[in-house]
């Protein structure tokens, strides 16, 4: 199997893992088993033990002392800023909505990439982009939930936030993976993500009862450090070593599908008029976004 296949099994199981998060991170906050910034804090801790364990196999390679900024930068919108958001916005709105708000990432990472790195915007693009944010925003004002205590428009707006984050994420580590092996800047961006996060989070885990939780809870919570923190910071480096972050971004698609799928299988969510509509504008967005030019005769 060649490397390019990998790397995209690589990216769709990112997306799998991340559909199935959606689930289990809200049922955990919804519950007021552990509060946001606190679950961050422990999913933060979890990954970046676990990275500088197995960093010790991985390749010894220098670092240029000038990249440790770019770490620090990568964290910031990687971990802290991306994590804050995407948690706190699960506490105020549903997985599907959630998962629907964070497919225009590839229409985010597009429209950064024709600023960074001089991509042309065309006609096509502006109207997938103009789609995207339409659904984005039928899905936050229009959309409805049961919960007591959520706020759509508060939370998608927050994971919106957190989609941003993640696009620009993406752009900053392609330079990275093309420079050292995963392991070696992962555990400095878990680092420094730590340090970022401690003060938000500290007092939410010290509030802690474990008296609460159930098997379920236990198991939800090391899935979110095992696997959608370990699993994905670890794949989607890989991922982007063959492919390009515009291409990695793509695969986002894929989320809602198994958040949705998942979410009432759980009954953690519901599907609705208004969603399936937003959604429909968002995915025709993201094609238009997507779609190569065709080739001039």
């Amino acid at each position: 199997m060649n490397s390019r296949i990998l790397a995209l099994i690589a990216a769709f199981i990112v997306q799998v893992i991340y559909g199935l998060t959606f689930t289990f991170a809200n049922d955990v906050i919804d519950e007021g088993h552990v509060k946001p910034f606190g679950f961050i804090l422990l999913r933060v801790l979890g990954a970046a033990v676990l990275f500088w364990i197995f960093s010790i196999f991985a390749p010894k390679e220098k670092i240029d002392k000038k990249d440790f900024l770019t770490f620090f930068f990568a964290s910031i919108f990687g971990i802290a800023l991306n994590m804050l958001t995407f948690f706190k916005g699960l506490e105020f709105t549903t997985p599907i909505h959630a998962s629907v708000i964070m497919t225009v990432v590839p229409i985010v990472v597009l429209v950064l990439s024709s600023f960074l790195l001089n991509e042309k915007l065309t006609s096509l693009k502006i109207l997938g982009v103009i789609l995207g944010f339409a659904g984005a925003i039928v899905l936050s004002v229009y959309g409805r939930s049961k919960v007591v205590g959520d706020n759509i428009l508060l939370g998608n707006f927050l994971v919106f936030i957190n989609a941003v984050s993640y696009s620009i994420y993406l752009i900053i580590i392609k330079k990275l993976t093309n420079k050292y092996h995963p392991f070696t800047f992962i555990k400095w961006l878990f680092l420094f993500g730590f340090i970022l996060v401690l003060p938000f989070g500290y007092n939410e885990v010290l509030s802690v009862d474990l008296n609460t939780f159930t098997p379920y809870i236990y198991f939800s919570i090391l899935f979110v450090i095992v696997g959608a923190t370990f699993g994905t910071y670890l794949l989607n480096p890989l991922a982007l070593t063959k492919l390009r972050a515009s291409t990695v971004s793509t695969f986002l698609y894929i989320q809602p599908v198994i958040a949705g799928i998942f979410a009432i299988l759980m009954g953690s969510d519901t599907v609705n008029t208004v969603k399936i509509l937003a959604a429909a504008l968002i995915f025709t967005g993201v094609y238009l976004v997507t779609k190569k030019p065709k080739a001039s005769a």
